[in-house]
């Protein structure tokens, strides 16, 4: 690709929002990014997403290393269009491309400069946000993510330096008799199980500073069994088990806020909290 060069710069009054944010999702997610982000943001905030296509996609980890470029080709079509601040929704990308801790970091860097717009990944705003709140042990609640996914994130994590005292998903904790049964509920689990899973997760690793989740999967926790992710979830198990509880929907927004230098209009867990400050 040659050298890119932004079109034209959009000056303050062309925008239609001060802050504009663009997520990127798996093509075979409908993605709860984009509004969960827009409801607990300022009203200067806006959203666009961009789902990637790949019509035979099966979430296979190779699907995601073959796939990889498309995060330039989003960036690239999120520069033009104003954006500010880049997401990319999905955590196992960043294990699945093979270019390791620094590689993602260096490839995050290299995007946003090349494209003048900042992205980020939500596997690596993990790293980054376990870092700046100086964690060092945690413990991964895999969740529905395959052995191989979850297995991929414990890797990406101890690369990072974190030291992982336990990491299992909902069939290592009982609650599923196997990887079917979770697939069949499609990232979309009864509203109970997210205290039951990290209870049984912080009796595993009681000397952990953090408790994680993988993914962007869902509980039937709100109105009327509406689904919710970890962002809705987290305040709560922090003031059960009196540490942080970070998912890698909160890490990716908690990472966009901070590049735009804003903060969350509602009560949110401690991670986001800390914008405020």
């Amino acid at each position: 690709m040659a050298d890119f060069a932004m079109p034209e710069t959009w000056t303050a009054d062309q925008k239609l929002f001060p802050h504009q944010v663009g997520f990127t999702c798996p093509p075979f997610d409908y993605d709860a990014a984009p509004s969960d982000f827009l409801r607990m943001s300022p009203e200067s905030v806006g959203v666009h997403g961009w789902m990637l296509h790949v019509p035979d996609y099966v979430h296979g980890l190779d699907q995601r290393k073959k796939n990889f470029g498309m995060m330039e080709d989003f960036v690239h079509c999120m520069s033009r269009n104003g954006v500010d601040v880049c997401g990319q929704v999905g955590s196992n990308w960043v294990h699945a491309s093979g270019l390791g801790v620094e590689g993602i970091r260096q490839h995050c860097a290299d995007l946003s400069d090349k494209y003048e717009t900042r992205f980020h990944m939500a596997g690596y705003a993990m790293v980054e946000a376990l870092r700046e709140r100086g964690v060092e042990k945690v413990a991964l609640n895999g969740a529905y993510h395959w052995p191989a996914w979850w297995k991929g994130t414990a890797g990406f994590l101890r690369e990072a330096g974190f030291d992982v005292l336990w990491a299992g998903n909902f069939v290592d904790q009982g609650w599923f008799p196997d990887q079917e049964a979770v697939n069949a509920k499609r990232w979309i689990f009864d509203g109970d199980l997210f205290d039951r899973s990290f209870s049984f997760v912080a009796e595993q690793a009681p000397n952990a500073d953090a408790y994680l989740i993988n993914g962007m999967c869902n509980f039937r926790s709100g109105p009327n069994g509406l689904p919710q992710r970890p962002l809705h979830l987290a305040r709560d198990m922090e003031a059960k088990l009196g540490k942080p509880v970070i998912g890698h929907d909160t890490a990716l927004y908690w990472r966009i806020m901070k590049d735009l230098g804003i903060a969350p209009t509602t009560p949110q867990s401690m991670l986001l909290e800390s914008l405020h400050g």
